[in-house]
């Protein structure tokens, strides 16, 4: 019988918050609790390599990479060659041995174009002994004190390596790498910050929520259109939007009216629930956590197609999936975020409760993100197996890319 296996992913980013790649999570379906990054080879890496392959085409195009955890069993296996070296950097265990194997091989995978990665740096583990062969160096600010993280941070300046705070998971995990002069981050705070104080709805923001609000209500074109014409980037977004190649249309629309009307309301609902996620211009916000809304967006409403439900639903999922980072976005608790939106009762439920029909598909959405062990018996629930739910899940992040967020 062969072995199913789970695939999540983290961003990793430059040090201007720009995505250079995704950190691949992996945990075998019968083990999800207990799975550990660097589990040892077996034969469920088949899951990558198909997921990887897909990938190659659709997601991991440009210069995102994907950093892939290798144990010594996985190092010294064939199944490397079967990866896109440009494409992958294979991120070390900080015990693996600095065998006269060991190094060899690593040298021999470098030559070939393959990035490498050493996890959990310190330079007292086994693996500092391989850091002439490095390209990246991630050092974790949890499991080193201040004075260590600066230590080891200050000392490998001196070496030609990128050097990537990983596990960061506040804003003061990101302002001590940020001040050391680290090249990259990682970690869940790019995905899913703290909310911190409240902060006052940006006018382009007011005015992306009155539309929708109308387009909720089913309001004239001519209420629609006064909007419009209130906001000029709006409105330059819009045109440009129905004008572009996308949009497949042998005519320039430069009317207001005509562009709603060749959208269609549904359609337009859909554009600015995209445009209230990526165009924030609160500072402290990551890019990678608009990416991980529309990216919740789209698995989620995916799921909800996969799972048999209407196409209501399913719009609603991807609503929900959508908006249920503006507490942070809009940096205010979430309740007070939706007193400024009216929307059906089913995407309420799920945000501010995180239950109704669409609580099953938010968990799951949500444990596919951050590798939660529960992720199995959640997707057992809505009926989905372990392969189906892959598909489903490089598919939603493969058409987030797509959008060249």
């Amino acid at each position: 019988m062969s072995t199913s296996a789970f695939l999540g992913r983290q961003p990793v980013l430059n040090r201007n918050q720009q995505l250079i790649g995704y950190e691949l999570l992996f945990r075998r379906a019968d083990d999800a609790a207990t799975a550990t990054p660097h589990a040892p080879l077996e034969a469920d890496t088949q899951v990558l390599v198909n997921a990887l392959n897909n990938m190659g085409t659709n997601w991991l195009i440009g210069n995102k990479l994907a950093f892939i955890n290798v144990g010594e069993a996985m190092l010294t296996s064939d199944f490397l060659e079967l990866l896109p070296p440009r494409r992958v950097v294979l991120d070390l265990a900080a015990n693996i041995q600095p065998t006269n194997e060991v190094v060899s091989r690593v040298r021999y995978l470098r030559s070939l174009g393959f990035g490498i990665s050493l996890d959990d740096f310190s330079f007292d583990a086994p693996s500092a002994a391989l850091l002439e062969l490095a390209n990246y160096v991630k050092l974790d600010v949890q499991s080193l004190s201040t004075a260590q993280f600066q230590g080891q941070a200050a000392r490998l300046r001196s070496y030609p390596v990128i050097r990537i705070g990983e596990r960061i998971e506040s804003y003061q995990h990101y302002n001590l790498c940020r001040d050391l002069g680290l090249d990259g981050y990682q970690g869940y705070y790019f995905a899913k910050p703290e909310t911190l104080s409240a902060k006052v709805i940006h006018p382009s923001f007011s005015n992306t929520l009155k539309l929708l609000n109308l387009l909720r209500a089913d309001a004239p074109i001519k209420d629609i259109e006064v909007v419009l014409k209130s906001d000029v980037a709006l409105s330059f977004k819009l045109l440009r939007y129905v004008n572009s190649a996308a949009a497949g249309l042998n005519t320039t629309i430069s009317s207001f009216s005509h562009a709603v009307t060749v959208l269609g309301y549904q359609k337009l609902y859909r554009w600015l629930t995209l445009l209230l996620v990526t165009s924030t211009e609160n500072q402290h916000l990551a890019p990678a956590l608009q990416k991980t809304a529309v990216s919740r967006a789209r698995l989620m409403e995916t799921l909800c197609q996969a799972c048999g439900l209407s196409s209501e639903h399913c719009d609603n999922a991807f609503i929900a999936g959508m908006f249920s980072l503006l507490d942070v976005i809009f940096d205010m608790p979430m309740r007070t975020v939706l007193e400024h939106i009216s929307l059906p009762a089913e995407i309420h439920d799920v945000l501010v409760n995180q239950s109704g029909a669409l609580g099953p598909l938010f968990h799951l959405a949500v444990a596919l993100e951050t590798g939660d062990a529960a992720m199995p018996s959640l997707a057992q629930k809505l009926g989905l197996d372990p392969d189906q739910l892959n598909l489903i899940h490089t598919a939603a992040l493969a058409w987030v890319e797509e959008l060249g967020l």
